[in-house]
């Protein structure tokens, strides 16, 4: 097996699945990356039996072949090579050389056989979608998801397949985060899927936008993402989500509506005394104006007003302000709505022209 290609297109794909592999392993060679040589076209995989990344370049002067080699070895000894290199690869009986310019390196191999592969997915349900759009909805919910909870099944992030739309979901028991994209082709089945944690952390990473339209297919008990130089494998989270609408749904009749960036603004500077271990502002509502108070156990205190469109009088609410700026940095209109019940309700946030994502923030008592 041979190749030779450009450093900056090597480095970009082996950056592309390095992420995946783990620096303490079991097995050895899944600390190893599969280098696969068909027709001028190489593919990496890298997998720790969760996930599995598959990247795909051409290169020059090649010879058929596989073999895996040391990932983090590999990945440091290109980072390492001047900008604008060539760099030949070539494998001889169990070692590969890696040579550019005057620099060369050998580094050890195990067998492709012995490197594991997740199969081809029987797909239940299968969706294109923007790039953009994916990106959109995961930096939009993600941050919400749980970390190493107990309930193992808030570790992740929610796909519900709707007739007409694709929705993501995040909760961890204190806030939810949903955002929501209208599908062109509607489906004959709808279906929830938990993806867990590092996956959804991978394909956000990779994830770069633009109009190219991704190919999406679910198993019953793996998702597939891919594109034409990607191919994204994760297993599921085995578990049901909690029936978010029955949270979303909270009967809220007044609402605040305000400029995103001033309250944002406010509240940033609210959080630098609030209480260190609660996070905790109040929020007062009255007559057009929210006042925003926040003091910590050094007798600290901060008083923020703003002018607001209410249609709420004389109502006190406590919130952790990490959960409200993490929802407002995630919105993007100017202006947003903030719709309550009462003091001991949730509140829902949201852009004031549409409710294609949505967050729900628990109140904290204060």
């Amino acid at each position: 097996m041979r190749f030779t290609l450009q450093r900056e297109v090597f480095l970009k794909a082996l950056t592309q699945v390095i992420n995946v592999v783990e620096r303490r392993h079991t097995l050895p060679v899944l600390s190893n990356l599969l280098v696969q040589i068909q027709d001028g076209r190489m593919s990496l995989t890298a997998t720790d039996m969760e996930v599995e990344m598959i990247s795909r370049i051409a290169v020059e002067d090649s010879e058929n072949g596989e073999i895996t080699i040391p990932a983090r070895k590999m990945y440091d000894l290109v980072r390492a090579l001047p900008d604008g290199s060539r760099i030949t690869v070539k494998v001889n009986q169990e070692r590969v050389t890696i040579t550019s310019g005057k620099s060369k390196f050998a580094l050890s191999t195990l067998p492709s056989l012995d490197f594991p592969s997740i199969d081809e997915i029987d797909a239940t349900e299968s969706l294109e979608i923007p790039e953009s759009a994916l990106r959109e909805m995961i930096d939009r919910t993600a941050f919400a998801m749980a970390n190493q909870d107990v309930r193992f099944y808030l570790n992740g992030l929610l796909f519900d397949l709707r007739t007409n739309s694709l929705r993501c979901v995040a909760t961890d028991g204190h806030r939810l985060a949903l955002c929501e994209h209208q599908l062109d082709t509607p489906q004959a089945t709808p279906r929830q899927i938990i993806l867990p944690r590092k996956g959804v952390q991978e394909l956000q990473r990779l994830l770069e936008g633009g109009d190219r339209v991704l190919k999406m297919q679910i198993g019953r008990g793996h998702i597939r993402v891919e594109r034409e130089d990607l191919c994204f494998t994760s297993k599921l989270i085995d578990g049901k989500f909690p029936d978010y609408e029955g949270v979303m749904a909270i009967g809220a009749d007044q609402s605040i509506r305000a400029d995103r960036e001033v309250l944002r603004s406010a509240l940033q500077r609210a959080a630098i005394v609030a209480n260190d271990k609660y996070k905790g502002v109040r929020l007062e509502i009255n007559d057009g104006k929210v006042h925003i108070s926040s003091n910590n156990p050094d007798q600290d205190e901060a008083n923020e007003e703003l002018e607001a469109e209410t249609t709420i009088n004389g109502l006190e609410m406590g919130f952790n302000v990490v959960y409200l700026l993490d929802a407002l940095t995630s919105l993007r209109d100017d202006q947003i709505v903030i719709k309550v019940k009462d003091a001991n309700s949730s509140a829902l946030v949201q852009e004031a022209s549409n409710e294609r994502c949505r967050h729900v923030v628990m109140p904290l008592r204060l």
